[in-house]
Protein backbone atom coordinates (compact mmCIF):
# COMPACT_ATOMS: atom_id res chain seq x y z
CA UNK A 1 0.00 0.00 0.00
CA UNK A 2 1.24 3.22 -0.66
CA UNK A 3 1.11 6.15 1.94
CA UNK A 4 3.58 9.16 0.70
CA UNK A 5 2.47 9.65 -2.56
CA UNK A 6 5.86 10.48 -5.23
CA UNK A 7 3.42 11.85 -7.86
CA UNK A 8 0.92 10.56 -10.11
CA UNK A 9 1.62 9.02 -13.23
CA UNK A 10 -0.46 8.24 -16.26
CA UNK A 11 1.44 5.45 -18.35
CA UNK A 12 -0.26 5.49 -21.72
CA UNK A 13 1.12 2.25 -23.94
CA UNK A 14 -0.13 0.07 -26.14
CA UNK A 15 2.03 -2.79 -25.09
CA UNK A 16 0.08 -4.32 -21.92
CA UNK A 17 2.92 -6.05 -20.75
CA UNK A 18 4.97 -3.15 -20.52
CA UNK A 19 2.73 -0.88 -18.83
CA UNK A 20 1.88 -4.03 -16.12
CA UNK A 21 6.25 -4.00 -15.68
CA UNK A 22 6.49 0.01 -15.18
CA UNK A 23 2.70 -0.10 -12.79
CA UNK A 24 5.07 -3.16 -10.78
CA UNK A 25 8.29 -1.34 -10.66
CA UNK A 26 6.42 2.31 -9.98
CA UNK A 27 3.78 1.72 -7.76
CA UNK A 28 5.86 0.17 -4.56
CA UNK A 29 8.86 3.19 -5.22
CA UNK A 30 6.13 5.28 -4.35
CA UNK A 31 3.97 6.56 -7.80
CA UNK A 32 0.51 6.83 -7.62
CA UNK A 33 0.15 4.85 -11.52
CA UNK A 34 -2.99 5.15 -14.09
CA UNK A 35 -2.85 3.66 -17.37
CA UNK A 36 -4.27 4.16 -21.16
CA UNK A 37 -4.01 1.91 -23.80
CA UNK A 38 -3.45 4.61 -26.38
CA UNK A 39 -3.61 8.20 -26.90
CA UNK A 40 -7.70 8.60 -26.51
CA UNK A 41 -8.17 6.67 -23.34
CA UNK A 42 -4.79 9.53 -22.23
CA UNK A 43 -7.12 12.21 -23.36
CA UNK A 44 -10.07 11.45 -21.26
CA UNK A 45 -7.95 9.98 -18.14
CA UNK A 46 -6.45 13.59 -18.04
CA UNK A 47 -9.52 15.43 -18.27
CA UNK A 48 -10.25 13.51 -15.42
CA UNK A 49 -7.52 14.08 -13.43
CA UNK A 50 -4.69 16.81 -15.48
CA UNK A 51 -2.69 16.38 -11.79
CA UNK A 52 -0.99 13.73 -13.45
CA UNK A 53 2.48 13.24 -15.31
CA UNK A 54 2.07 11.41 -18.66
CA UNK A 55 4.64 8.90 -19.84
CA UNK A 56 3.53 8.02 -23.10
CA UNK A 57 4.43 5.82 -25.97
CA UNK A 58 5.43 7.94 -29.52
CA UNK A 59 3.63 4.89 -31.71
CA UNK A 60 0.20 3.71 -30.69
CA UNK A 61 -2.50 2.43 -33.06
CA UNK A 62 -5.33 5.18 -33.59
CA UNK A 63 -4.58 8.46 -31.90
CA UNK A 64 -0.67 7.98 -31.32
CA UNK A 65 1.49 10.00 -28.62
CA UNK A 66 2.44 12.55 -30.78
CA UNK A 67 -1.38 13.59 -31.96
CA UNK A 68 -2.20 13.02 -28.44
CA UNK A 69 0.88 15.15 -26.73
CA UNK A 70 -0.46 18.01 -29.13
CA UNK A 71 -3.97 17.86 -27.84
CA UNK A 72 -2.57 17.88 -24.40
CA UNK A 73 -0.82 20.44 -24.48
CA UNK A 74 -3.25 22.80 -26.07
CA UNK A 75 -5.71 21.52 -23.30
CA UNK A 76 -3.49 21.53 -20.30
CA UNK A 77 -0.70 23.95 -21.11
CA UNK A 78 1.42 23.20 -18.25
CA UNK A 79 0.90 19.70 -17.79
CA UNK A 80 4.31 17.70 -17.99
CA UNK A 81 4.92 15.00 -20.45
CA UNK A 82 7.53 12.04 -21.31
CA UNK A 83 7.76 10.60 -24.27
CA UNK A 84 8.74 7.10 -25.10
CA UNK A 85 10.44 6.79 -27.95
CA UNK A 86 13.03 4.26 -29.97
CA UNK A 87 16.57 4.82 -29.24
CA UNK A 88 17.36 4.80 -32.79
CA UNK A 89 14.80 7.34 -34.23
CA UNK A 90 16.21 10.72 -33.63
CA UNK A 91 13.42 12.09 -35.84
CA UNK A 92 11.25 10.82 -33.36
CA UNK A 93 12.70 12.67 -30.34
CA UNK A 94 13.24 15.60 -32.36
CA UNK A 95 9.29 15.82 -33.03
CA UNK A 96 8.05 14.51 -29.89
CA UNK A 97 10.31 18.11 -28.43
CA UNK A 98 8.80 20.31 -31.34
CA UNK A 99 5.12 18.64 -30.57
CA UNK A 100 5.27 19.97 -26.59
CA UNK A 101 6.53 16.77 -24.92
CA UNK A 102 8.48 18.26 -22.29
CA UNK A 103 11.32 15.84 -22.16
CA UNK A 104 11.76 11.78 -23.50
CA UNK A 105 12.77 8.11 -22.55
CA UNK A 106 14.63 6.27 -24.65
CA UNK A 107 13.64 2.38 -25.04
CA UNK A 108 15.23 0.33 -23.72
CA UNK A 109 15.49 2.61 -20.62
CA UNK A 110 17.02 2.29 -17.24
CA UNK A 111 15.21 2.14 -14.28
CA UNK A 112 16.89 4.67 -12.52
CA UNK A 113 17.16 6.79 -15.71
CA UNK A 114 12.68 6.78 -15.55
CA UNK A 115 12.58 6.81 -11.91
CA UNK A 116 14.66 10.42 -12.13
CA UNK A 117 13.13 11.37 -15.06
CA UNK A 118 9.75 11.24 -13.28
CA UNK A 119 10.69 12.79 -10.27
CA UNK A 120 12.18 16.27 -11.92
CA UNK A 121 8.63 15.77 -13.88
CA UNK A 122 6.52 15.68 -10.71
CA UNK A 123 8.67 18.62 -9.04
CA UNK A 124 8.18 20.78 -11.97
CA UNK A 125 4.08 19.75 -11.72
CA UNK A 126 3.95 20.42 -8.17
CA UNK A 127 6.42 22.65 -7.46
CA UNK A 128 5.75 26.18 -6.24
CA UNK A 129 5.39 28.60 -8.93
CA UNK A 130 8.83 31.13 -10.09
CA UNK A 131 8.32 34.58 -8.19
CA UNK A 132 6.86 36.71 -11.11
CA UNK A 133 9.30 39.60 -12.62
CA UNK A 134 8.31 42.52 -14.39
CA UNK A 135 7.57 42.49 -17.74
CA UNK A 136 10.60 42.30 -20.42
CA UNK A 137 10.99 44.70 -23.72
CA UNK A 138 14.24 44.19 -25.98
CA UNK A 139 13.71 45.67 -29.20
CA UNK A 140 11.03 44.78 -30.70
CA UNK A 141 10.07 41.66 -28.36
CA UNK A 142 7.91 42.43 -25.28
CA UNK A 143 7.37 38.99 -22.70
CA UNK A 144 4.91 39.24 -20.02
CA UNK A 145 6.29 36.84 -16.79
CA UNK A 146 2.91 36.82 -15.15
CA UNK A 147 0.19 36.34 -18.38
CA UNK A 148 3.20 34.26 -19.83
CA UNK A 149 2.77 36.13 -23.27
CA UNK A 150 5.37 36.74 -25.65
CA UNK A 151 4.57 39.94 -28.40
CA UNK A 152 6.64 40.57 -31.29
CA UNK A 153 5.74 44.21 -32.64
CA UNK A 154 2.85 43.80 -30.59
CA UNK A 155 1.38 40.87 -32.62
CA UNK A 156 1.20 37.65 -30.06
CA UNK A 157 3.36 34.74 -30.91
CA UNK A 158 2.53 31.14 -29.20
CA UNK A 159 5.31 29.20 -27.50
CA UNK A 160 5.20 25.78 -25.47
CA UNK A 161 5.74 26.05 -21.60
CA UNK A 162 9.49 24.80 -21.86
CA UNK A 163 9.53 27.60 -25.04
CA UNK A 164 8.59 30.42 -23.01
CA UNK A 165 10.93 29.19 -19.62
CA UNK A 166 13.92 29.00 -22.10
CA UNK A 167 13.24 32.68 -23.47
CA UNK A 168 12.16 34.04 -20.42
CA UNK A 169 15.20 33.02 -18.70
CA UNK A 170 17.26 34.16 -21.68
CA UNK A 171 15.97 37.65 -22.04
CA UNK A 172 15.98 38.02 -18.14
CA UNK A 173 19.78 37.82 -18.95
CA UNK A 174 19.87 39.17 -21.91
CA UNK A 175 23.78 40.06 -23.30
CA UNK A 176 25.10 37.42 -20.58
CA UNK A 177 25.90 34.00 -22.31
CA UNK A 178 24.30 31.25 -20.55
CA UNK A 179 25.76 27.92 -20.82
CA UNK A 180 24.27 24.78 -22.06
CA UNK A 181 24.03 23.11 -18.36
CA UNK A 182 22.81 26.27 -16.62
CA UNK A 183 19.86 26.25 -19.24
CA UNK A 184 18.61 22.42 -18.99
CA UNK A 185 19.03 22.59 -14.99
CA UNK A 186 17.12 25.81 -14.79
CA UNK A 187 14.50 25.10 -17.22
CA UNK A 188 14.53 21.06 -17.10
CA UNK A 189 15.76 20.38 -13.13
CA UNK A 190 18.99 19.40 -11.83
CA UNK A 191 19.22 16.11 -13.00
CA UNK A 192 19.46 17.43 -16.67
CA UNK A 193 22.84 19.04 -18.23
CA UNK A 194 23.82 16.45 -21.14
CA UNK A 195 21.07 16.52 -23.36
CA UNK A 196 22.53 19.15 -25.54
CA UNK A 197 19.74 17.90 -28.47
CA UNK A 198 17.01 19.66 -26.43
CA UNK A 199 18.27 23.12 -26.29
CA UNK A 200 18.79 22.88 -29.98
CA UNK A 201 15.85 21.64 -30.78
CA UNK A 202 14.00 24.05 -28.72
CA UNK A 203 16.31 27.20 -30.04
CA UNK A 204 15.15 25.79 -33.52
CA UNK A 205 11.84 26.37 -32.95
CA UNK A 206 12.16 29.77 -30.50
CA UNK A 207 13.93 31.33 -34.00
CA UNK A 208 11.51 30.05 -36.18
CA UNK A 209 8.80 31.85 -34.04
CA UNK A 210 11.12 34.78 -33.27
CA UNK A 211 13.22 35.97 -35.89
CA UNK A 212 12.60 37.28 -39.08
CA UNK A 213 15.42 34.91 -40.92
CA UNK A 214 16.10 32.33 -38.45
CA UNK A 215 19.51 31.62 -40.10
CA UNK A 216 20.70 35.20 -39.14
CA UNK A 217 19.65 35.83 -35.62
CA UNK A 218 18.97 39.21 -34.34
CA UNK A 219 18.14 38.08 -31.05
CA UNK A 220 19.10 34.27 -30.25
CA UNK A 221 22.56 33.68 -30.59
CA UNK A 222 24.78 30.49 -30.31
CA UNK A 223 27.92 31.05 -28.44
CA UNK A 224 29.76 28.12 -29.75
CA UNK A 225 31.02 25.56 -27.28
CA UNK A 226 29.33 27.15 -24.75
CA UNK A 227 25.52 28.00 -24.61
CA UNK A 228 23.35 30.51 -25.57
CA UNK A 229 22.84 34.34 -25.32
CA UNK A 230 19.74 36.76 -26.01
CA UNK A 231 21.66 39.50 -27.52
CA UNK A 232 20.24 42.89 -27.17
CA UNK A 233 19.27 45.16 -30.02
CA UNK A 234 21.90 47.83 -30.10
CA UNK A 235 24.18 45.02 -30.61
CA UNK A 236 22.17 43.63 -34.02
CA UNK A 237 23.92 45.54 -36.39
CA UNK A 238 26.27 43.69 -38.48
CA UNK A 239 25.73 40.77 -37.16
CA UNK A 240 25.54 38.97 -40.48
Amino acid sequence: MVTNSQGKILIADDDAALRRALHNTLRPLGFDIREAPDGERALAEIKQDHQMVVLMDINMPGMGGIAACRELRKLFPSLQILMLTGRDREADKIHALESGADDYVTKPFSIPELVARLKAAVRRATGVAPEVSKTIVIGEIELDPERRTVLKAGQPLHFTPKEFDLLHYLMAHAGIPITHRKLLSVVWGSEYGEELEYLRTFMYQLRKKLEEDPSCPQYLFTENWLGYRFRRPESNVGSC
